[in-house]
Parts: structure tokens; C-alpha cells; sequence
């Protein structure tokens, strides 16, 4: 289907500087002069809820109906709250006991991280799933241990119980439950967030505002831990100017969000960078509308998020690629919803994971289809380290995968390593370090102090250098076949997914030292038992097993073949696994992010199942 693409000025225009040195190292920048940045995010909050105070900032939705609070109610729940951690003696532990929070996205978590925000209180939002899904709160204790926090929040109190009472005596804090839910069954004291709100006297409003007018460019935001993607989780520092300043090029390379207040429904943890650092506070420091999204894209809860969808049209989507994956068929069924999602769109972005190819192909032709134009699809690239945009796409690419161009203020140092350019990471978005791990700092950067983030990245065109980077897998994750060819498991990754779709949610790539790459699949088990005609009371390993499935996945590895390339460039055959990802063995993170190195480590029996000598019959050849 030809693609049109209306001439219209969203982004500012693509600019490029390129030296390449003598020893094959590139180093990559913007011309742009980076915009000034605001001290704190504090004044972001401070400036919509006098320029729109009634403007809605924070909604979710409860019973039925959409509730939540203005940019003006938001400022004045905000100081109250402030006022409370301050008369707990909060405030004054500053970086050395940070509040932590046990929670999903709500109004109440956001106005709690947004006064600590306000007087320099660092806030850490730890990942539910190490409450919720860890059988043992192994990182749970760990990071609670690290952090010694003075206060935490908790979303659910029943939900979270078990996991508060396996980290009983690790810390002294008080908790902090949602206004109208029981706190008994917590092992500590706890107060009703209501009682936060409480009202202000001039007296207590004044130290709230004395502690915001203190809070500067080096003043600790949060403690965002990794989401544990390639290595233990770390607790990233991530000071007011790192978040603020990748807001203000965030508004240089997407003038649009200045002119239009973006709306957004967003179901991204805030424990992460993506959901917490650049889609929170891109709506706060453009006045837009936050609509948080219960849902998430997976089995069941992916419902939630439909019917939210149906009520609300947002000016730009945000996902990873499983929420596209999820998305795509019901856009393609449903007209109405259709109709709605593209009413006023007019970015879709996707992050935190690559994106197969067929969902980018999938996603312009329903725009085209709906609009008669295409919504521009981008994406960005970074990390917890780097705010999270180290660079961005402000321009329609003709495919996926590119991850745009360095954001103004930020240099890029690519140099050669193996078979890939290693990609290296210098600007005002880099944080100085890890909370109390300083040791981990000296290890993170190189001798001219450029973040080492691991990845690798190529030019769309060495000749065009203004078409952008292409994200080129983790440096880590590629390995050589016995022959001593490399293989790119991100490339051989995302074409796999390709070929084998539906039927794959994910695939690992092994191969290690081997005669030829072979894989271990993460099955899409929906998808397997519609084109096995299995009802739902059939066994897994049925379903797995069944011969429309086997012949399938069989066709896909041909077609994965005949894209042509040599040993490195397809699987010679595939093993669908009927476990899912382990929390607790670090093989998936919050944001659906396969760890390439955990699953080979964790199910080195699969691994040599493949490539035993005798092939099994639950082993699918070409």
C-alpha cells in the first residue's frame, strides 16, 4: 500500500554533526545549542497551574468514571503533602532515606512523587512484580536493604502484605496506604493517605515554599532502579537537571507538544524510565492530560485497556511492542475503536524493546487506511542512565528501528568493537552515578567520561548521516558460531519474530560456539491454540505439540532462510517452551523485556535439548 505523509511541521528539522577521527572512532552531536532548562520539575507544576489551573492534569478511572485533579488542585494537594513529610522530619534525611513506593500508577502515587519532588525528597519507586510475582522477595529485600527508605507507600494492602512482612525488620519505615483501604494486615504503623492532605497554615506553607526555592540542577530527583534487562538491578541517581534538560530538547525537536497539550493514556510503570521519566513528565512539562491506563498488554488485563481506549482519544500513543502486538489485531476487527484511536492522533511512539518490522508495516497501513495519511512512527534510545533520551527520532523514517539522531546537549562516541560500533553516551541527561554504589561509576564510564550503555548503532546511510542511527543490538548478547562468524542475535531476533508470527511472543537466540543458530521460543499460547482448534481445557504441552503448530513454525524458519545471508542469518530449527519468563531468574523485566543472557543461563538444559545429537521430536527442524 503506497504511504502518504502530510507536510506537516510537528518536528523540528533533522541536523546532524559528524567527525569521524583517524582511529575509527565517530563522534555524533547535535548543532543545536541545547534550550534552556528549568531548576526543577517543581516548576513546571507551579507554571500550568497559573497558566491553566483548571486545566485536567492526573485522571484514572474508578468505577465506571473517569476522576482525578486539575493542574491547579494537583499544586495545592502537592504542598500539603510536601508540608506532611515535612513535619514527619522527612524532608530533612534528604538523599540519605528516600521515600519509596510499593504501588501501580494512581492519582494518590503521583501526587506523592510529585511533592517529594517539590522540596528535594528523593522518591523510588520500586517494580511491583518483585512483590507481586517473586516467589522469594529475594530483590525486594535487596533493594529495600539498599534504600533504608523513611517512608513507604503502598498501593494494595492486601496485594502487597506478604511481600511487607518478608521485608519486616530490614527497615524502620512508616507506611503510607491509599485513603480508604485498611492498613492491620501491614507489619508496621501506618497512616491513611488522606491524612497527607490535611490543610495548610501559612506557617507550614512557607517551609514548603523555602524547601522548593533550595531544590537546584543537582538536587537527587529519584533512584530509579535498572529494570535488571542485562545485570542485577542498579539504583540510578537522577538529579533535576538530568530529568529538566531532557524536557527542554524533548520541546526543541517536538515543537508540537508546545502548541497542542498533549493527552496521553498510558499504562507504563513509573518505577522505569520510559513510563516514570519521559512520558510523565513530557505531560507535565507541556500542561498536557495524563489518563493512566489499569491495564497492560497482557492476557486479560490487555481488556482494560481497550475500554479505555474507547474513551479516550489521545494525541499520542506510547508502547512497547508487545502493546502493539496486542493493539494491531483489535484495530484491524474494530472499526469504532479504529475510528477513535486515530481521531486525533498524532504520534506513535514504541520503546524499551525493539520493534518487529510487521507491526510497523501493520500500523501504517491502518493509519493510511483510516486517515487517508500516516501517523508518523518514532521512536528514541537511551536508558535509566541517560533520563531516559540520549536520542530521538523528529522525522518520519521509512522503516523501524531507527532510533533518530543525539538530542541537543548530548554527544555520541561510536567506536569499534568486533563487528558493530559500539555506542557511548556524554551530556546534561547522564547521571553521576549509582546510590550507594559508587564503585559501579568507575566502571560505567570511559576515560573522556562517556557513559557505557552497552549498545550498538549504525548509520541508515554513512553517506546521509541526517536519515539517523539504526539501533544495532546489545554489544553483549552477540556471540560468535564455531566457524568465528558473528551473529547479531537482535537482528536474527527481530527477523525471527517476523517469520514467526503469531505463534511467537519472543525468541531466544542461541548458538554459542556452535555449528549454527537454533531457538528457544516464548509461545504466543492464544495464538498456538486457535491454529491448533485446541479449546482451552486442552494440555499446553497439546497445544505445543499439535501438528498446525509444528508446521507453522516449520514454515516460518524457511521463510526466515530465504531472506538469503550465510549460517548467522537464520535458525535451523526452534524449541517452543511451555514456561513462561521467571521474575525471579532476572528473564524478564516490568516493560516485557526478554534477557537474552539470563534465559540462556537459567535453561542451559533447553539449551543443550536443541543441539543434542539425536534431534527430539519436540525439537521443530527445517
Amino acid at each position: 500500500m503506497a504511504h502518504t505523509i502530510l507536510n506537516e511541521s510537528l518536528f523540528a528539522p533533522a541536523q546532524v554533526t559528524v567527525e569521524r577521527q583517524a582511529d575509527g572512532v565517530t563522534y555524533v552531536c547535535s548543532p543545536l545549542a541545547p534550550a534552556p532548562a528549568v531548576r526543577c520539575l517543581g516548576h513546571y507544576l507551579e507554571h500550568w497551574a497559573a497558566a491553566t489551573p483548571d486545566a485536567p492534569f492526573l485522571m484514572e478511572r474508578e468505577h465506571g468514571h473517569w476522576r482525578g485533579v486539575s493542574y491547579a488542585e494537583a499544586l495545592d494537594q502537592v504542598r500539603r503533602i510536601a508540608a506532611w513529610l515535612q513535619q514527619q522530619g522527612i524532608a530533612a534525611h534528604r538523599a540519605e532515606r528516600p521515600v519509596m513506593v510499593l504501588a501501580e500508577n494512581s492519582v494518590e502515587h503521583a501526587l506523592l512523587m510529585l511533592a517529594c519532588l517539590h522540596i528535594g525528597v528523593p522518591y523510588s519507586a520500586l517494580s511491583t512484580s518483585y512483590a507481586l510475582v517473586s516467589k522469594d522477595f529475594s530483590k525486594l529485600r535487596t533493594l529495600v536493604q539498599r534504600l533504608d527508605p523513611a517512608l513507604i507507600y503502598v498501593g494494595n494492602t492486601q496485594q502487597f502484605a506478604p511481600a511487607l512482612h518478608a521485608i519486616q525488620g530490614l527497615h524502620t519505615a512508616r507506611f503510607v496506604v491509599p485513603a480508604g483501604q485498611d492498613g492491620h494486615a501491614l507489619p508496621a504503623p501506618s497512616v491513611s493517605f488522606s491524612a497527607l492532605l490535611a490543610d495548610l497554615d501559612a506557617a507550614a506553607l512557607g517551609e514548603v515554599e523555602a524547601a522548593y526555592r533550595k531544590v537546584g540542577p543537582h538536587t537527587v530527583a529519584k533512584i530509579l532502579f535498572t529494570s535488571g534487562s542485562t545485570s542485577e538491578p542498579k539504583g540510578v541517581i537522577n538529579t533535576q537537571a538530568m530529568l529538566c534538560s531532557n524536557q527542554a530538547s524533548k520541546a526543541q525537536l517536538w515543537p508540537f507538544l508546545q502548541r497542542t497539550p498533549p493527552v496521553l493514556l498510558d499504562w507504563l510503570p513509573w518505577n522505569h524510565t520510559f513510563g516514570g521519566n519521559h512520558n510523565f513528565n513530557m505531560i507535565l512539562a507541556n500542561g498536557g492530560t495524563l489518563y493512566i491506563d489499569a491495564g497492560k498488554p497482557v492476557p486479560g488485563a490487555f481488556d482494560t485497556s481497550l475500554v479505555n481506549l474507547r474513551a479516550v482519544a489521545p494525541t499520542m500513543y506510547l508502547n512497547v511492542p508487545r502493546g502493539f502486538d496486542m493493539l494491531v489485531p483489535q484495530l484491524r476487527s474494530d472499526a469504532a475503536l479504529r475510528r477513535q484511536f486515530f481521531s486525533r492522533l498524532q504520534v506513535i511512539f514504541y520503546a524499551a524493546a525493539a520493534l518487529p518490522q510487521y507491526l510497523w508495516d501493520a500500523l501504517m497501513e491502518l493509519s493510511q487506511q483510516e486517515l487517508g495519511h500516516v501517523v508518523p512512527m518514532v521512536t528514541g534510545w537511551g536508558s535509566t542512565e541517560t533520563s531516559p533520551l540520549a536520542t530521538d527520532c523528529n522525522f518520519h523514517s521509512q522503516r523501524c528501528g531507527v532510533i533518530g539522531l543525539p538530542i541537543p546537549g548530548v554527544t555520541l562516541k561510536l567506536v569499534p568493537n568486533g563487528h558493530k560500533l559500539e555506542v557511548r553516551v556524554k551530556g546534561p541527561n547522564v547521571t553521576p552515578g549509582y546510590y550507594k554504589q559508587p564503585e559501579l561509576a568507575v566502571k560505567a564510564f570511559d576515560q573522556e567520561g562517556f557513559y557505557l550503555i552497552g549498545d550498538a548503532v549504525r548509520f541508515v546511510d554513512e553517506s546521509r548521516p541526517e536519515l539517523g542511527l539504526l539501533f544495532d543490538g546489545r554489544v553483549t548478547e552477540d556471540f560468535k558460531l564455531m566457524t568465528g562468524t558473528w551473529v547479531s542475535a537482535g537482528t536474527v531476533r527481530l527477523k525471527a519474530l517476523q517469520f514467526l508470527a503469531p505463534l511467537a511472543q519472543d525468541v531466544v537466540v542461541a548458538g554459542h560456539d556452535r555449528n549454527d543458530v537454533r531457538l528457544l521460543v516464548f509461545p504466543n499460547v492464544a495464538a498456538c491454540r486457535q491454529i491448533s482448534g485446541a479449546t482451552s481445557a486442552a494440555p499446553l504441552s497439546a497445544v505445543l505439540a499439535h501438528p498446525a503448530v509444528h508446521a507453522h513454525i516449520r514454515t516460518g524458519l524457511n521463510e526466515l532462510r530465504k531472506q538469503g545471508g550465510g549460517s548467522s542469518t537464520f535458525a535451523t530449527c526452534a524449541y517452543l517452551m511451555s514456561e513462561p519468563p521467571a521474575v525471579d531468574a532476572g528473564e524478564i523485566t516490568d516493560k516485557g523485556y526478554i534477557n537474552q543472557g539470563a534465559v540462556l543461563r537459567h535453561r542451559v538444559g533447553l539449551v543443550e535439548h536443541l543441539y543434542r545429537a539425536d534431534p527430539a521430536d519436540d525439537v521443530i527442524f527445517l
